[in-house]
């Protein structure tokens, strides 16, 4: 379970310092991907392969199912931590999502993201505004 925010700078190669607290759960290797809301999604290895398998059984024939495939499993990078507990994030991922010196990860349970910290905040300063609207349509998911 990956909860909590942390901050963290991404150096000039790329790579990212993974709280200590993530470590263990991604020792065996990680998966990077482009997210939603332009950050990276980041999975353990046992996620990533149940979201892969969801994914690629959507039908072939709807053109979302094939946008939403294109995006999440072509973009996707395996990522081992190194020695000092860093992961090198791959151009074409900061790229998209806008990382330069300043990164936030944000653990959403089942998923690490990772946000360019002015992104963060600003999409963080959007969704406090709008909590009681988004908490009431919470009732239709059954929250």
């Amino acid at each position: 379970m990956f909860i909590g925010e942390y901050e963290h700078n991404l150096d000039a190669k790329g790579r990212l310092a993974i709280p200590a607290k993530f470590r263990n759960s991604l020792s065996s290797g990680a998966v990077v991907t482009r997210g939603l809301d332009r950050c990276l999604f980041v999975f353990t290895g046992e996620e990533w392969e149940i979201l892969a398998q969801k994914i690629s059984a959507l039908p072939m024939t709807a053109s979302n199912a094939r946008a939403f495939s294109r995006l999440m499993l072509s973009g996707a990078s395996e990522c081992e931590i190194d020695s000092q507990g860093r992961i090198l994030i791959p151009d074409y991922l900061r790229k998209y999502a806008g990382l330069e010196k300043n990164i936030v990860l944000a653990g959403v349970y089942s998923r690490i993201e990772i946000w360019d910290s002015k992104s963060w905040d600003e999409y963080k300063t959007r969704t406090e505004a709008e909590s009681d609207r988004i908490a009431e349509q919470m009732t239709d998911l059954g929250i």
